[in-house]
């Protein structure tokens, strides 16, 4: 699949689909390599799909850091003008949410509809869980451990005792999403996770001018209730719904996609 060199940077991305187009911005650590992808659901069926590594993850470029949100924002932006699109929809997952929400803000005219999933506004009240202090764990098992008991609420001694399996799995997935054989490609999440400390949208929600969707995980540790119900508090032309699940809730309630990809057509 191909890149693309927009005046900044250049940037791995990949395609499918036909019809009205859909950019997916990935969470943390997000990589095209890696399975599940956003390629493997029902939006390549209904629409025409794009989606891309960001800076320093998967195939895209490393730049020297520090990176900023509206570093993000602008490579996506970016990236859009370069592709020809002029207003397309948006999906921003975790901190594809929080780039997304920059984007929205500060390119109002590109973003025709916007989807918001398991992502926070920021600032001191409402900001997602402090990622960056995970990294200070050097053990896999450890780490996998640590991230799995807060995206999902509903993982406790108990739930280990009685699925142990299915938790030793979710843990394994984690650690092969989320760490990467190439140490280049984990500075890259670092200096984006550097960046997300410095997300707060807070004050300017009020600005997004877009129809919203705001989806959220009932069990979700990272983003939680809280930070959805500000996002459709302050968002002027926005929606939510909550689903079963954790923060990757959107891979245990299918319901999630279907409500999305309606919103998106409606």
């Amino acid at each position: 699949m191909p890149f693309i060199s927009t005046k900044n940077i250049k940037l791995y991305y990949e395609s499918a689909g036909h019809g009205e187009a859909v950019l997916y911005i990935s969470g943390t650590g997000g990589d095209l390599r890696k399975s599940p992808s956003v390629f493997d659901n029902d939006l390549k069926n209904n629409f025409h799909l794009i989606s891309y590594d960001q800076r320093g993850l998967g195939q895209s470029e490393i730049p020297d850091g520090p990176y900023t949100m509206k570093d993000y924002a602008d490579d996506a932006f970016n990236f859009l003008i370069k592709l020809g699109f002029e207003r397309v929809n948006i999906i921003g997952v975790s901190f594809g949410g929080m780039v997304a929400q920059h984007l929205a803000i500060n390119y109002p005219d590109v973003v025709k509809k916007l989807v918001l999933m398991c992502t926070s506004p920021g600032g001191k009240k409402y900001h997602s869980f402090p990622l960056h202090e995970l990294e200070e764990i050097e053990d896999d098992l450890e780490y996998g451990r640590k991230f799995v008991s807060i995206s999902d609420l509903r993982i406790t001694d108990d739930y280990i005792k009685n699925n142990n399996e299915v938790y030793e799995l979710l843990i394994d997935q984690i650690k092969n999403y989320l760490r990467s054989p190439e140490s280049k490609r984990n500075q890259g999440k670092e200096l984006q996770l550097d960046a997300r400390k410095d997300h707060d949208v807070l004050n300017l929600l009020k600005n997004i001018k877009s129809p919203t969707f705001i989806a959220g995980g009932l069990y979700d540790g990272i983003a939680p209730q809280s930070n959805i119900d500000i996002l459709d508090e302050l968002i002027p032309n926005s929606s939510k719904k909550f689903y079963k699940g954790g923060h990757t809730f959107f891979l245990e309630d299918q319901q999630a996609w279907k409500d999305i990809i309606e919103f998106i057509k409606n």
